[in-house]
Parts: C-alpha cells; structure tokens; sequence
C-alpha cells in the first residue's frame, strides 16, 4: 500500500460550514422521521394490513415491513454512494431526501386489507421497498458532507449532530405528528384517518430540503480530491477489494451493534410503552418527545468527547455503559402502567439516552476509515448494512415472544449479544481520529 503522505486542508467560509452542517442534520432528521412514523404507529397499521389472530404475529409482520425498508437501504447507498463519489454530496443529498418525502407521503394513500384485499399490503411493502433506496442515498450524501466541510476540531461533534441530534430530531417530528395526529383523530378515528395524516407529512421534509438544500455548498475535500484525481474504478468494487473488505467488516460488527441497539430501544419503545405500559397515544407522544431532546442534547457531547479522547475510547466507554443501563432501564419500565406516567418517563429518557449515544462518533469514524474517493460508498453502505441488520431485529423479537409478556426478556438478550458485538468490533479496531484527510491510495485501486 502505498500512501500519499500530503494531507490537504482545503479553505470553508464559516457559511459554508454552516449550511453543509445544517443540511446535514435536517436531511437526516427527515430520513428519521420518515422511518419513525411506521415505528409509532405500528400496532395500528397491523390489523390495517396484515391482521392475525395473534397479536404478535401482526406486530410481527410490521416489523417485518419496516424492515424490508431497510434491506433496501444498501441498494440506495450502492446506487448514491456511487453517485456521492462521482457527481458530488449534495446531488445525491437533493435527490434522495425530495424522494423519500414523496414516497413516505404516498403510503399514507395506500388502502387497507379490507377495502383491496391482498393488493393492499404487496402495494404498502412495494412503497417500502422504493423508500428504503431513498433512505440509502440520503445516508451516503448527509453522512459525509457535514463531516468533510466542518474543521478537524468540530468533526466529533458534527458527527453526534448529524447521527445523534438528527437521529433524535427525527424522533421528535414523529412525536409531535404523532401528537396532532391523535388530538385532531382522537379514538377509533385514528385508525381511520389518523395515521394517513402522518404518513402525509412526509411532503413537508421534501419542501423544506428543496429550500434548504439549494443554499448548500459541495464538500470541499471532496472537491479536491476530484481535481486531483478521478477514480479508475467503481468506488463500490474498491469498497469490496482485498485492500478494505477486511476494514468494512470490522466496522461492520460496530454498525451491526449500534443499528441493533438503536432500533431495540429509541425504535422499539413506542411499541413497549403502548402494548407493555398501555400508555395513551396522547401520552405516549409526550413521553417520546422528551426522549428525543435528551437524545438531541447529549448525542453532539459525546461525539465531541470523541474529538478529545479518540473515537475507539468513546466506543468502549460509552458502549460498556450502555450494556450495563439498557437492561436495566426495561426492566424497571416493565410492570409499570399509566399510573406511573413519572417513572416511565424517567426510564424512558435514560434507555434512548444509552441507545444512541454510544454511537455518537459513529459517522466520523466510518468516514476516517475510508478515503475520500470511495467515502460516500464506504460509510453509506457500512452504516445501512449495519442498520439494516439491526431493523430485522424488531421482528425477530416479536417472532420470538410467545405473548406480549415475553417481550422484555427477549428485548434484553437481543441487546446484550449486539452490545457485546459492538464492544467486540471497537476494540479490535484502530484509533482513526486525525485520517479524514489523510489521502490512502492502493496501487493500481484508484
């Protein structure tokens, strides 16, 4: 390997730091929130579209087309990270969040079961299934052009902003859609009406990203690197060639952990505080919300941290803590009921508060472990194959619950075996804080 010792430092305004930062925590934000609305009102669309007489069954097949959204998102990122590489962060980033809007918004269109029968959900899954390529393209866009536009000392925090705060603002739309939703159809009409109002809103992150993103500069490394040079080779063929296949899969393992952990705690709980708790929507909502701020808050800190003490440090840090306060979050939330609106509340904000920030730097470290010719690519699918993983994880749980009772143990074991993978893929991996413009080149690669 031979490597070009030259590190560039390409010169940013302070507005161009500022809107690449934005865009890229709005466009995630959005990409989020698509996703969370099916997340929130899950036991609703399951009798809409896949009834079962078992209620885990129908939670199950939910689940299951949440996560044929997100098996489809390494497609998405094979297609845009490519394009990302080629053409450019904020072409990709344009694209993909106009048309996830759009898709999301359609879905709230789609009739039930029992108004076209089986047509019903094979249209519902084939939304999904368009969705997940969106989602895939808006990962390979926001994941590296907020990171390549800030300065070297705000990398850790743009990366908490970026796959925490925007993680969590996601979240946080969905609340407060959740929360009109079921104000303006409160009971039975939610299941009418209701949840199309929410998939509706979907249009408004393609409107408001059209306006956003139209004042959004190109990443400047990567602009300079394709003044530099042009790659000879599809940067996906690169991704997968004897020289970084074995640096994916290992930042494999800590993606596969972190999407498992995020989507069996912020992803699972509003499922766990209504069919567990059998908290009201109206309640539930405030619950999520704060969850989200939380999250909003602590997420930059923690990938600033990283900035101070390296990303593998963080990693295991954060990571031990959170094997150790996420099952014990669910089990205290376990038994209680609307009565204890106050202890959920409090147990709910530290299990999202552990689900999300031990992948803080998650972003910038995936960025550092590929060069800027195939770093779109790299980071888009290493994250969606890891989030992907993790997605599936929902319906395995629900598939592995006899009744509604067996949840939390399920949910517990399912996140203990992905933090100990998680734990496992951070200490085996190298310190990377410091590459992002380090230009690494293989012979005859590039």
């Amino acid at each position: 390997m031979a490597e070009a010792g030259n590190t560039a430092h390409p010169q940013v305004t302070q507005r161009q730091v500022l809107t690449a930062g934005f865009a890229s925590v709005v466009a995630w934000s959005f990409d989020l929130f698509d996703l969370f609305i099916l997340l929130f009102i899950a036991s609703t669309i399951g009798p809409l579209f896949f009834p079962s007489d078992q209620p885990t069954l129908s939670l199950a097949a939910t689940y299951a087309s949440f996560a044929v959204t997100l098996l489809m998102r390494p497609v998405g990122s094979a297609i845009f990270g490519n394009y990302a590489d080629k053409a450019g962060r904020k072409r990709a980033m344009v694209v993909a969040v106009f048309g996830l809007g759009i898709v999301t918004a359609l879905m709230g269109a789609v009739p039930t079961i029992y108004q076209i029968g089986v047509f019903a959900p094979i249209l519902f899954l084939s939304l999904r299934v368009v969705q997940g390529i969106f989602v895939g393209g808006v990962v390979a866009s926001t994941h590296t052009i907020g990171t390549e536009t800030v300065p070297e000392k705000w990398r850790g925090l743009m990366s908490g902003l970026t796959g925490g705060s925007g993680a969590g603002l996601g979240a946080l739309f969905a609340s407060l859609a959740l929360l009109v939703a079921s104000s303006l159809f409160p009971g039975d009409a939610f299941s009418v009406w209701g949840w199309r109002f929410m998939f509706f809103t979907g249009l408004i992150g393609a409107i408001i990203g059209y306006f956003v993103f139209r004042s959004v500069e190109e990443s400047p490394i990567w602009a300079l690197q394709a003044r530099r040079a042009q790659t000879r080779r599809a940067p996906l063929k690169i991704v997968f060639s004897r020289e970084y296949l074995p640096v994916f899969l290992l930042s494999l393992m800590i993606s596969t952990g972190a999407g498992t952990q995020y989507y069996l705690t912020t992803g699972y709980l509003p499922t766990f505080l209504d069919v567990i708790n059998g908290v009201p929507r109206n309640v539930e909502s405030r619950v999520l919300i704060v969850s989200s701020l939380v999250v909003v808050v602590a997420a930059p800190l923690v990938g600033h941290l990283s900035q101070m003490i390296g990303r593998k440090k963080t990693f295991i840090i954060a990571e031990t803590a959170s094997i150790i306060g996420i099952p014990l979050c669910y089990l205290q939330l376990t038994g209680l009921g609307e009565d204890s609106i106050g202890a959920i509340l409090f147990y709910a904000a530290t299990l999202a508060f552990f689900g999300k920030v031990a992948y803080a730097p998650l972003i910038i470290f995936l960025n550092e472990r590929f060069p800027t010719a195939i770093r779109a690519s790299g980071t888009g699918l290493n994250w969606n194959i890891g989030f992907a993983i993790g997605g599936v994880m929902p319906t395995f749980v629900a598939l592995s619950s006899p009744s509604i009772e067996d949840i939390p143990s399920r949910l517990i074991a399912f996140l203990v075996v992905a933090g100990l993978l998680f734990l496992a893929g951070s200490i085996l991996s190298p310190e990377t804080k410091g590459n992002l413009e380090t230009v690494t080149e293989t012979k005859g690669e590039f």
